[in-house]
């Protein structure tokens, strides 16, 4: 009877380990998930200049002289 005792309580404390890891895990992935957005954030206006949807208008190329 001690065996199963002993056997559950190890199991029970194997348990306890993956579940601090999984919460840490998921802690890990929601400041990555932020940090992430904070860089998409400031680098959205970049983009948006880049590709001419930011609303400026962009000079002609020296080339363009049409």
């Amino acid at each position: 009877m001690t065996w199963i005792f002993l056997s559950v309580a190890i199991g029970l404390a194997g348990l306890a380990v993956l579940a601090v890891a999984g919460a840490r895990v998921v802690a890990a992935a929601r400041t990555l998930r932020r940090e992430v957005a904070e860089a998409q954030a400031q680098l959205e206006p970049r983009r948006a200049r880049l590709t001419g949807q930011g609303g400026e208008t962009t000079p002609p190329a020296a080339y363009d002289r049409g």
